[in-house]
């Protein structure tokens, strides 16, 4: 039987602890995929963070602190782009965060919130056709998502415990954030005006936000008016819309100050 040295099993894991994927690692060392397999497991048991093991201490069922800026972003992340599954075989559900690969940096900040949220659960990210899944497992997702249920989000009610309106009310902010970089964007609109016979070019930044969940809508919008943004609902009824749009001015530079455009 083949035996590998210890430097590379620790390339291996220092590799596997980033993220990348077992098939990647296996075939740039040499290493049967199986072996690399292995090896994530026995690190996973060591570190106690096998999707089997024990959770560490839930911010709702023990008391554990909770970084309040960090869920304020990631619970807006999850309202978007986010879900929560149980895979077949696995005993521990995990949340998963899709993020676009033209965003290098929007993914960086969904792990980073992730690992704030949950600091003792390792956070890693799935390479797919054009994005990755930024995904961690935990025990508690429910109770720290309790918007989580059967069915799209659009389908069902979606309504902010207590304790989750008094984060979003205290950090706004990265709220807004996190649901921009879900399903909104900032975009240059443009127009034409003719003056004395010449026509000119005026271009204007823009925010948008679409979801198809009039519940989700309603918390941008909220929150929205609670800082001080003006919005408008893109040709439908305010509540019930489905597209909301911020162009003016001064509201524009307010989400240019603590939002921004993706990147």
């Amino acid at each position: 039987m083949h035996t590998h040295g210890t430097d590379v099993r620790d390339r291996a894991l220092a590799l596997l602890r980033t993220g990348a994927r077992n098939a990647d690692i296996a075939r740039d060392l040499g290493v049967p995929v199986g072996t690399v397999g292995y090896w994530l497991c026995r690190d996973r048991a060591r570190r106690g963070t096998s999707p089997g093991a024990p959770d560490r201490p839930c911010p709702r069922c023990d008391g554990r602190p909770l970084d309040d800026t960090a869920y304020a972003y990631l619970l807006g992340l999850y309202l978007g782009d986010g879900h929560i599954v149980r895979y077949s075989g696995h005993r521990v559900p995990s949340l998963m965060i899709t993020c676009a690969d033209a965003w290098p940096g929007l993914m960086g900040d969904c792990h980073r919130a992730m690992s704030a949220v949950f600091p003792h659960n390792k956070v890693c990210s799935v390479a797919r056709t054009g994005c990755h899944n930024v995904k961690v497992y935990s025990r508690h997702l429910p109770c720290l998502f309790p918007q989580h249920g059967p069915g799209p989000k659009h389908e069902r009610a979606i309504r902010l415990e207590t304790w989750q309106q008094g984060i979003v009310d205290a950090y706004p902010w990265p709220f807004i954030r996190g649901l921009v970089h879900s399903d909104g964007c900032r975009i240059t609109n443009w127009t034409a005006r003719t003056t004395g016979g010449v026509t000119k070019r005026y271009e204007y930044p823009r925010y948008f936000f679409t979801n198809r969940s009039a519940d989700i809508i309603r918390l941008f919008c909220d929150t929205l008016d609670r800082v001080g943004v003006e919005w408008r609902a893109g040709g439908q009824r305010a509540r019930a819309a489905k597209n909301i749009s911020v162009a003016r001015r001064a509201s524009v530079a307010l989400m240019d100050a603590h939002v921004g455009p993706k990147y």
